[in-house]
Formats: C-alpha cells, sequence, structure tokens
C-alpha cells in the first residue's frame, strides 16, 4: 500500500485487492476511514460486519481491532486520521454516506502532484463531508457448545434452511430447549433473532451487488421481498435500499 505523508490530518493509502482476499485481525493507532472505490469490502469487529460498495464507508476508531477483505476485485483505500489532529472522533464504528462529492475529493487525495496547501483544504471539506448512516450493525456471535455448532454450520452454509430448533436438535442429537438455552447463554440472544442476523448478513453482499430484492430475500430464506424488507428494517434500523442506495 503506498501513502501519501504529510503533517494534515489524513494519511491516504490504496490497495487493489482480489476476490476473497482478508487481512488478518489487526488495529491502527489512528481512525481509519475504509472505503473502496471499485468493488465490494466487507469489515468484521468481533461479531459485528458491515459491507461497503463505493457509495458507503466505514470509520474505524483507532485502537479497535477488526478485519477488512474484499468481496470481489476492489480497489480499497485506506483513509487514515491523526486523532490529536482529526476533528472527527466517533468511539465507535460508523456507516458513512459517500456522496458524489466526498468520492470526488477522496479521489483528488489520492492523487500525486497536490500541493500541501491544497491538500489541507481538501482534507478540511472532506471531514465535513463524513455524514453518518444510523444502522445498528449486523451481528453473528458463534456458540461454543459443539452441537449448537453443528447447527450454526448449517445455517451458515444455507441461511434459508427452513429446520426449526426441534428438528436441528433431532439431528445433533439435543432437546429443542437444550439449544435454546445454549443460544441465549452463549450467544446472547434467542435462535431466532440470531438467525435473522445470519440471514440478513448473508444478504448484505447480495445487496451491494445490485441482486433484485426478490432473489435475495428468496436466497437467504424469506417468502417475500416485502417479509425481507420488513426483517432489516427491524434490526439495521433503515430498510435496504436506504442502506445501499446511491
Amino acid at each position: 500500500m503506498s501513502r501519501n505523508s504529510h503533517p494534515g490530518a489524513m494519511l491516504i493509502g490504496e490497495l487493489q485487492l482480489t476476490a476473497g482476499t482478508w487481512f488478518p485481525e489487526h488495529e491502527h493507532p489512528v481512525h481509519q476511514l475504509v472505503w473502496s472505490a471499485r468493488g465490494v469490502v466487507a469489515v468484521k469487529s468481533g461479531d459485528a460486519g458491515w459491507v461497503l460498495p463505493p457509495t458507503r464507508a466505514l470509520w474505524m476508531p483507532a485502537g479497535v481491532p477488526h478485519r477488512t477483505g474484499a468481496l470481489g476485485r476492489a480497489a480499497l483505500r485506506g483513509i487514515y486520521a491523526d486523532p490529536a489532529l482529526s476533528p472527527v472522533s466517533w468511539p465507535a464504528p460508523r456507516l458513512v454516506v459517500v456522496r458524489p462529492l466526498l468520492r470526488e475529493l477522496l479521489e483528488y487525495l489520492t492523487g500525486d502532484g497536490i500541493t500541501e496547501p491544497a491538500r489541507l483544504r481538501a482534507e478540511s471539506v472532506a471531514f465535513d463531508l463524513l455524514e453518518p448512516l444510523d444502522v445498528v450493525p449486523i451481528v453473528v456471535p458463534s456458540p461454543a457448545d459443539p452441537r449448537a455448532r453443528d447447527v450454526e454450520r448449517a445455517i451458515l452454509a444455507n441461511p434459508a434452511d427452513p429446520r426449526c430448533l426441534a428438528e436441528f436438535g433431532r439431528d445433533v442429537g439435543a432437546a429443542e430447549r437444550t439449544l435454546a438455552r445454549i443460544f441465549v447463554r452463549e450467544c446472547r440472544m434467542p435462535f431466532g433473532t440470531w438467525r435473522t442476523q445470519v440471514r440478513l448478513r448473508a444478504s448484505l453482499p447480495l445487496l451491494a451487488q445490485g441482486a433484485p430484492m426478490e432473489a435475495v430475500a428468496h436466497r437467504v430464506g424469506y417468502s417475500s421481498a416485502s417479509a425481507f424488507v420488513a426483517a432489516f428494517r427491524r434490526s439495521v434500523g433503515v430498510t435496504p435500499g436506504a442502506y445501499f442506495a446511491e
């Protein structure tokens, strides 16, 4: 990754990624705005995850462990801000809207031959354009119990799997109530909520790549687009259309 280092608040880096590339978990001593100029990238931090088409970026505060990966060929831009100089100091990861003006500014800042005064002026405007989109991160904790892990593997492999917890229990050798207690204890949410989070997380790459809503809904286990949109909005706080709007 090449970086333009200077005494201002931002450092800009660019990296071309191939599909399936994931960086090991790491953290930065500076704030980072994770953004892909082309293609779709994903970010995971703990049990939470985000998917970012070019119209979205993720503010990652300094010191927060995370992993970044590419869902297809992607031009990842790492924008790093010194906490001592940054006018933005959100304490937790936040999804950010990348409108055309911000996109052009980030492209401009990545370019060569920019004078220091021009760079500082562009940075100031870029910070002003960081518009958070208030969404609830999609969180999918993993259980530790081996029987629940077998259920997890089945659902991750096929989010549309229609089996209820009693049916899974017969396959993994555990009573329905036992599995239900395990998910509440180890995942901190009921099984139904956990499965919804899995389905919504599985929908994000499909939505980011422009798949039709009806097709996405069926792919992740919903009978209709309206049922999927309602579940998405209840959990995330916005509709899929608002999450990925241009």
